[in-house]
C-alpha cells in the first residue's frame, strides 16, 4: 500500500482537529498476543494488574524500567480514531498501528492531561505521562512521513501518536462503548 506524503496527511488534519472533547467512541479493541500478533475483540476485559486480558503487555516487559518489567504506567495504548483512519487507509490495516484501543476523542495534553480518568464500559482508565510515540514498525506500516506528522510540530502537541494509560476499575469494555472524562 502506498504511503500518504505529508501534504495528504496534513490536509486531513482538519478532521481530527473535529474530535469530541468529553465524550468519544471506542472504535476498536485489539490485543496483541504475541509479537507482530493481532487479535481485533469485540469484547475486551481491563485489569489493574494485566491491563486488557490476553495481551502482552505484562510478558513483553519494557525498556523504560531498570529491571525490564512491565511499565505500569505503560498498560494500555490508546490511539485517536481519525487518526489511525488517515494514516491507515483502510479499516482492516488499523491494528497495524499497535494500539489496544482506538478511540474518537481529542488526546491533547490539554483536553486530557495526566491523571486524566475516562470510562470506558464498566471499566476506569486514567492517562499516564509517560509519550506514546512510534517505533520502526510504524515507519514500516505507514512511513516516514506518518510518523514526521504524528510526532513533530502539530501532531505532538495534539498527542496524534496517542497516549499511555493505565487500567484504575476492572471491568468490561466493547466497541462502541462511550469513553467519557470523568476528571481532569
Amino acid at each position: 500500500m502506498r504511503h500518504l506524503t505529508r501534504e495528504e496527511l496534513n490536509a486531513g488534519l482538519d478532521e481530527i482537529l473535529q474530535s469530541p472533547r468529553d465524550r468519544g467512541v471506542l472504535d476498536l479493541i485489539v490485543r496483541r498476543p504475541g509479537t507482530d500478533q493481532r487479535e481485533v475483540l469485540k469484547e475486551g476485559s481491563l485489569d489493574p494488574a494485566h491491563g486488557l486480558i490476553g495481551d502482552n503487555w505484562l510478558a513483553r516487559g519494557s525498556r523504560s524500567t531498570a529491571d525490564g518489567s512491565a511499565d505500569p504506567e505503560m498498560q494500555l495504548n490508546i490511539m485517536n480514531s481519525r487518526v489511525t483512519a488517515l494514516v491507515a487507509q483502510d479499516p482492516q490495516r488499523w491494528a497495524l498501528a499497535g494500539d489496544q484501543l482506538y478511540i474518537d476523542m481529542d488526546l491533547s495534553p490539554e483536553n486530557l492531561p495526566p491523571g486524566t480518568r475516562l470510562s470506558i464500559g464498566s471499566a476506569i482508565i486514567e492517562v499516564t505521562a509517560p509519550p506514546h510515540t512510534g517505533c520502526k514498525k510504524f515507519v514500516a506500516r505507514f512511513g516516514k512521513d506518518a510518523m514526521i506528522f504524528v510526532n513533530t510540530g502539530i501532531g505532538k502537541q495534539l498527542n496524534l501518536r496517542g497516549i499511555n494509560a493505565r487500567v484504575i476499575q476492572a471491568g468490561t469494555i466493547h466497541v462502541n462503548d462511550i469513553a467519557e472524562k470523568i476528571t481532569g
